[in-house]
């Protein structure tokens, strides 16, 4: 009878979000009825802002009815979780269904980063280096008929990444659930602290695959995926065909889609490893692997080369996809370690992968122009040109990369100032804003969980605040101040 009682506590708040969410969304779909106009930059910011606002409070509703979180903890825990963050204030001992709850949370804020990604944030932020991922060949629209048929393409894709990542944990061991939950936590880069089978090879193994798939480009994936198979156009039908024939004629068409199939995977293939970030992806995480695997190994943490190797590859992707997941103790590691694998963080994935961080792109595009500085600075009179994926990066979106940097640094400088005033000291306070603008949550040895946690009320509001400022890269919020800005000088005239 209690048990029952319990499994009636845990249906009535998501029953009631469920109610909830259909009315508002109704609300919604009869406002928007009609709008078929082009979607203007201030629209795209306030949607951005708003959509995350609304998607806190709705989804901390069954933390806090079930009463295993406070509503401030219990909101801070869903925005974590949403920018896939990996800051988990639930208990271990909580219910499996808030595990499920937490991992369809993490899966949904990355859907919805990537539908942002592909529709408003063109619109917002191309020119900060979003448009250096248009070379590969996608089409963005503001047209809110053409937004909708590039998120429902991108949602299809997301799916199929997250099933192939949960057959990789079925064939792992795990069971349905467990596979389906890391399934989602890994391909999110939400991370957290479950990790069933922690030690298992063939898990992390798993965990590996789908973490590196989740620091890929989603708009080279798009492009792959929608171009693998020929279209009809391309084979050469006979309607005419006679009923003798019928069978050499389906023969020899098998064989020509075969051979457009073969061509057209060597074709991708091509494009996939000859771009540039996942040339600098797997060529930092293979440097990065064998770095530690050697400070690690010479100096006999772990005694095992292959254990060594496979766990120094494992924190290497972990972080770098800004997934934050451990399977050792990283407190019990030399300093370097640490603090490189913080230097991961700060680099993240390709440009449009679901991580943190700055972006590939970026940092390529920022190592070019410093070289060509120091180059002419010997040769004044040399014309340079940047680069990127074979095509030529003009000189106004190298500016803007440059003033993302600057924005991003004294935005990191504000929002540590404003943690400090919690009582926290400084380096703290700067590890931990950059940990919730990177979307990593925590950083072991540097800042964790706990530091969160004695965090007072007000400042744990505002860390949700700099979680979803990192995750939308801080354009937003220039763009809506900048608008009540000029709304105000406005007002004056």
């Amino acid at each position: 009878y209690a048990v029952e009682l319990q499994r009636i506590d845990l249906i009535i708040p998501f029953a009631c979000l469920m109610s909830l969410t259909l009315v508002v969304g109704a609300i919604f779909t009869y406002a928007g009825r009609g709008h078929n106009r082009r979607v203007q930059v201030i629209e795209s910011a306030i949607v951005m802002i708003v959509i995350w606002i609304l998607l806190a409070v709705f989804g901390a509703i069954p933390f806090i009815f079930t009463q295993w979180l406070s509503p401030v903890d219990a909101i801070l825990e869903t925005v974590s979780d949403l920018t896939a963050a990996s800051v988990s204030f639930l208990p271990k001992t909580a219910p499996y269904i808030l595990r499920i709850w937490q991992s369809t949370l993490m899966w949904l804020g990355s859907f919805i980063f990537l539908s942002i990604l592909v529709t408003i944030l063109p619109e917002v932020s191309g020119c900060f280096g979003l448009e250096l991922s248009l070379s590969q060949g996608q089409i963005f629209s503001p047209m809110i008929g053409q937004m909708r048929e590039m998120a429902k393409k991108i949602l299809i894709i997301y799916e199929f990444l997250t099933f192939v990542s949960f057959i990789m944990f079925k064939l792992a061991g795990l069971n349905n659930w467990d596979a389906v939950l890391m399934a989602m936590r890994c391909i999110s880069t939400g991370g957290g602290d479950y990790f069933p089978y922690k030690y298992s090879l063939y898990v992390e193994y798993a965990a590996m695959f789908s973490m590196l798939i989740a620091c890929g480009n989603f708009l080279l994936y798009f492009r792959l995926f929608y171009t693998l198979v020929p279209p009809a156009s391309s084979l050469h039908l006979n309607k005419k065909v006679k009923l003798l024939d019928f069978a050499k004629h389906i023969r020899h068409l098998l064989i020509e889609f075969l051979v457009l199939l073969r061509r057209n995977i060597l074709s991708n293939c091509k494009i996939f490893f000859s771009n540039s970030e996942v040339k600098f992806l797997l060529m930092t995480i293979l440097g990065g692997t064998l770095l530690i695997f050697f400070s690690v190994f010479s100096k006999n943490y772990i005694v095992d080369g292959n254990e060594s190797f496979r766990i120094a590859m494992f924190h290497v992707i972990s972080y770098m996809s800004t997934t934050g997941v451990d399977t050792v103790d990283i407190t019990k590691v030399p300093d370097f370690n640490r603090y490189f694998l913080f230097l991961m963080v700060i680099i993240g994935g390709c440009m449009g992968s679901v991580t943190g961080g700055l972006k590939i792109i970026r940092i390529i595009v920022l190592f070019k122009l410093a070289a060509i500085e120091v180059t002419k600075t010997l040769h004044p009179r040399m014309i340079t040109n940047i680069k990127v994926n074979g095509v030529s990066v003009p000189m106004k979106v190298v500016g803007r990369i440059l003033t993302f940097f600057f924005m991003c640094t004294v935005t990191l400088f504000i929002f540590s100032v404003i943690l400090s005033l919690s009582g926290q000291p400084f380096s703290k306070s700067v590890a931990m804003s950059l940990a919730c603008m990177t979307n990593v949550g925590t950083l072991p040895g540097i800042c964790e969980t706990a530091d969160f946690m004695a965090l007072p009320a007000i400042m744990k509001l505002f860390c949700c605040i700099i979680l979803i400022a990192g995750r939308m890269e801080i354009f937003a919020f220039f763009i809506l101040i900048s608008y009540v800005h000029l709304r105000n000088d406005s007002h004056k005239w």
